[in-house]
């Protein structure tokens, strides 16, 4: 975003999101927007677009090959969705994670996930166990990607697992809030330390669900998000 060409309030409109109406076919104006949207959203996730660096709009089309106005369109969109925030005439930089954010967010995931896990056991004890070998396998990848190092990839498999045992849940609007959770959670795993026990207690979480046990999957869960809630806190704030 260049200084002379920031979001403005007016104009256009806002930004088509995720979930909106889009037109058919691959390279209409909206398929074109969520496409800049989401390599913004990885870029970020990934640190390559550090927490307050300031993103220039022309840069990020050159970047992305995209003429500059689903850039906009897409930055406009993540400034809305708190991801990347206003300067003073001169464009946006991404926003930097304060204490507030990560309590705020904590909050919020806390009973989403936890419902989430005693719908997703309850739907295997009914007999709807479709989505179990899927999740397993995120925790297979995560394993993998923490014995090769490998953060972004081990921080996308446990992303992945989150949302598995939401979509077992066949739960569309429990699906819908989560999903606009998902990158802010992705974003604060990649910039919090990924200790073992996580994996470990994702593999819990899993072995209660499987069992179609929907009260341990309920507790394992809510140890598990207080658990990465202090492990967050720990690694971007020092004590508190």
């Amino acid at each position: 975003m260049t200084a002379e060409q920031a979001p403005e309030g007016s104009g256009s409109g806002p930004a088509v999101q995720d979930g909106g109406s889009r037109p058919p076919g691959p390279t209409g104006p909206a398929s074109l927007s969520t496409r800049a949207r989401e390599a913004v959203l990885q870029r970020i996730v990934d640190r390559r677009y550090a927490q307050g660096a300031r993103l220039v709009e022309r840069e990020v089309a050159q970047e992305l090959s995209m003429s500059r106005v689903p850039v906009r369109e897409a930055l406009r969109a993540l400034v809305a969705e708190g991801l990347l925030e206003l300067l003073p005439h001169s464009g946006v930089r991404v926003r930097r994670l304060e204490l507030a954010d990560v309590e705020d967010l904590y909050e919020v995931w806390e009973p989403l996930a936890v419902q989430a896990s005693r719908l997703a056991a309850r739907a295997v004890a009914a007999g709807r166990a479709g989505g179990l070998a899927a999740l397993e396998a995120t925790l297979h990848q995560a394993e993998s990607a923490a014995a090769s190092d490998e953060g972004t990839r081990e921080v996308a498999a446990h992303t992945a697992f989150h949302e598995g045992v939401v979509s077992m849940t066949g739960n569309p609007l429990l699906a819908r809030t989560m999903e606009q959770l998902s990158w802010q959670l992705q974003l604060l795993f990649g910039l919090r330390e990924e200790p073992a026990h996580m994996r470990a207690q994702h593999a819990e979480m899993y072995r209660h669900i499987s069992a179609g046990d929907a009260e341990a999957a309920a507790a394992s869960t809510l140890l598990h998000v207080r658990d990465s809630r202090a492990v967050a806190l720990r690694s971007l704030f020092g004590d508190t």
